[in-house]
């Protein structure tokens, strides 16, 4: 029983399989020990400017995420609910995390790897990074004020008020 189920490579037919043209993207040509002298400075090059695009990548996807965010809002309605009361929290929270989290964000993009926790290390992408989580802040900020969470009017204040004194009226 146990033949059955051995497979002999030996005795296959190799002669079927020798005339198979080579699959798609094969390259039968051993790379040469010699490369040009330009070839790794255009590698670097070319490597550097990647980082720096993914580096602005990573410094808009908190814009890239606000038209998804804004839908969640509108979906969640205008009451106070724990549903819309949840989306908020995640909506405020995640700039502050983001933003705290920057230099270790950034850190696969530095030029240098002792340069990681510096500011002046890609300080347009950090700028631009910042300004796109204080944008989701105040989109977060806009719709506490929409559902009455945030104290804009006269009437939220007047526990802090102090009571005028009554003017005395005389009948005489």
């Amino acid at each position: 029983m146990a033949n059955c189920f051995n497979l002999e490579y030996a005795s296959l037919d190799h002669s079927k399989w020798r005339n198979l043209p080579p699959p798609p993207g094969f390259s039968s040509f051993a790379p040469s020990s010699r490369a040009p002298a330009k070839a790794p400075t255009a590698a670097t090059s070319s490597y550097a400017s990647l980082k720096d695009k993914r580096a602005w990548d990573l410094a808009i996807s908190p814009a890239k995420s606000l038209p998804m965010q804004a839908f969640m809002l509108y979906m969640s309605g205008g009451g106070v609910q724990i549903f819309s009361l949840g989306i908020v929290f995640m909506l405020l929270l995640s700039p502050f995390k983001n933003i705290a989290g920057m230099n270790a964000a950034f850190a696969p993009f530095a030029p240098t790897p002792a340069s990681i926790k510096s500011l002046k290390v890609l300080p347009l992408q950090k700028i631009a990074y910042i300004a796109c989580n204080l944008l989701t802040l105040a989109v977060g900020l806009w719709k506490c004020r929409s559902m009455g969470l945030l104290p804009t009017g006269t009437g939220d204040w007047l526990a802090f008020e102090s009571r005028a004194m009554a003017p005395e009226l005389s009948l005489l």
